[in-house]
């Protein structure tokens, strides 16, 4: 007898449907996995095994052949084991084999029959949901992420007695404890910009990087705040979309970073890897690869704190994808490509001690300052629109205890600057003043007369390279829009210069 089920592989972010057969036959006892299936698919065959009979499902000794189509693609995971046991069940006559048409299905079994969540429930509801399936079986831990898509019925169960009888008769367990998800599912963020004192150049420039999504690096000594800032930049970032939010939470499932109770990813991410992160964790890989922290960063802000601590190798991998927003990963099995559109935030000390340039404290030579800086290789700081100093804090300004402003008011100042943005550019692929690319500088960065002779004597004095001339012009188009103003004036390019602090003689010795 042959029956099949639908189910899927993950590859990369793209999911693709893999059609589980099975077939019964006359011969020596045995149960056969062909479809290239990895070493941990194989192993579904004595998990189904088991648990069929841990269950009381008794079948006579056959010849179980289970085929994974297509054939040239080699499947991952435990999410096989539920369409390997339906369709053995099915081929048995446990069931009717037409109950498996149309229905899509991932989940792990146990031994006992319990059937564990696994990662990727998302983005397979929404593979079923192109496919025009007309039912998705899920692991009951995996119900509430599976029901963030509503144009697919979704059941979940709980153990191979609860598989046999949903596909026997779907609705109860369609409506199983069904209610909507709350739109905003996570505890929202505490943190708040007035909780920070002083500073008020750095928020200044905070406010800027956000409001035109530019990247941007904190210098200054410890505790002076860089990572207080940096934590605070998702408040005062306008909320996400529900297709934005869909689409974190595809990424976040794959990761198997998701919560169980509240999966839907409502706020921007804020990632923060260690500066022990290897290349492979930021970037994403293994055999199957799978989402690194640059890819978990998309639509929010990837902080490295203590920049210069990164190796070399990590720190590299970052120039394409800010350049691309994508980032490839090449495999002898294909290519594959992660979404990485993301806001780069980096703190570092101006020396390995910290208190550079005061020399009262400062214990660092000349050369060991150069070799710190110089662990950041120029083609990337080209890369960071704005780079700015946070100096100490005075006694007065602790001593005050006066709140800035809040990360609302903040907030709604970039929300109406990023309007204007999205506006201008409603008929291009970009959405912000740091994505225009350099074809796209002399039309949308109008440069006054004045402006422009500032411009000039600039360059006189510092050799800019011509990736740094258009991270000028686009940070001075984002503080035009703070003003709404059309045209880039004088003081616009003036302030823009004074976010290149890696481009002083004071900094760089």
């Amino acid at each position: 007898m042959f029956a099949s089920v639908l189910s899927a592989a993950i590859l990369g972010i793209e999911v693709r449907p893999v059609q589980v057969e099975a077939d019964v036959s006359n011969g020596l006892p045995s149960f056969t996995m062909v479809g290239f299936p990895s070493a941990q698919v194989k192993e579904a065959q004595d998990r189904v095994r088991t648990a069929l009979k841990n269950n009381g499902f008794q079948f006579p000794p056959k010849k179980i052949t289970v085929n994974l189509a297509p054939a040239d693609m080699k499947k991952e995971g435990a999410g096989f084991d539920m369409p390997v046991a339906a369709a053995v069940m099915a081929a048995f006559e446990m069931i009717k084999p037409q109950v498996l048409e149309g229905v899509m299905m991932s989940g792990e079994i146990s031994l006992n029959g319990e059937i564990h969540e696994v990662s990727g429930i998302l983005p397979m509801v929404l593979c079923a949901r192109d496919l025009g399936c007309r039912l998705c079986v899920v692991p009951y831990g995996n119900l509430k992420e599976g029901r963030l898509i509503r144009d697919v019925p979704v059941a979940g169960v709980k153990n191979l007695q609860e598989l046999m009888q949903c596909l026997n008769d779907p609705e109860p367990y369609i409506q199983r404890e069904k209610q909507e998800e709350p739109e905003d599912g996570r505890k929202r963020n505490q943190l708040d910009f007035a909780d920070i004192e002083g500073q008020e150049s750095a928020k200044r420039a905070a406010e800027i990087a956000v409001s035109g999504f530019h990247n941007i690096l904190f210098i200054g000594p410890p505790g002076t705040g860089k990572t207080m800032l940096a934590r605070r930049l998702p408040t005062i970032m306008p909320g996400i979309s529900f297709e934005e939010k869909l689409e974190l939470t595809k990424i976040y499932s794959i990761a198997g970073l998701l919560a169980r109770d509240h999966p839907l990813i409502s706020q921007r991410p804020f990632r923060s890897p260690h500066h022990t992160s290897t290349a492979y964790a930021l970037a994403g890989g293994g055999r199957n690869p799978r989402p690194g922290e640059i890819t978990l960063a998309h639509r929010g802000v990837l902080f490295l704190d203590e920049m210069p601590e990164f190796s070399r190798s990590s720190l590299e991998l970052l120039r394409q994808p800010l350049e691309d927003k994508v980032i490839h990963i090449a495999r002898v099995s294909g290519t594959y490509t992660f979404p990485a559109d993301f806001m780069l935030c980096a703190a570092m000390n101006p020396c390995p001690c910290g208190y550079y340039p005061d020399l009262n404290r400062c214990t660092c030579t000349p050369g060991a300052v150069a070799g710190y800086l110089g662990k950041i290789s120029r083609p990337l700081l080209d890369r960071i629109d704005i780079s700015t100093e946070v100096p100490p804090i005075s006694f007065e300004q602790l001593h005050q205890g006066k709140r800035g402003e809040n990360s609302e008011v903040i907030r709604s100042r970039v929300e109406r600057v990023q309007k204007l943005q999205r506006e201008r550019y409603k008929d291009m692929d970009i959405k912000f003043n740091g994505q225009l690319r350099s074809s796209q500088i002399d039309r949308f960065c109008p440069v006054t007369d004045s402006g422009a002779r500032l411009l000039a004597r600039a360059f006189e004095r510092i050799a800019f390279s011509a990736r740094s001339y258009h991270r000028i012009l686009k940070v001075a188009r984002t503080i035009a829009d703070m003003e709404g103003e059309e045209k880039i004036a004088s003081h616009h390019i003036g302030e823009a210069l004074s976010y290149r602090v890696f481009d002083k003689e004071s900094v760089i010795k």
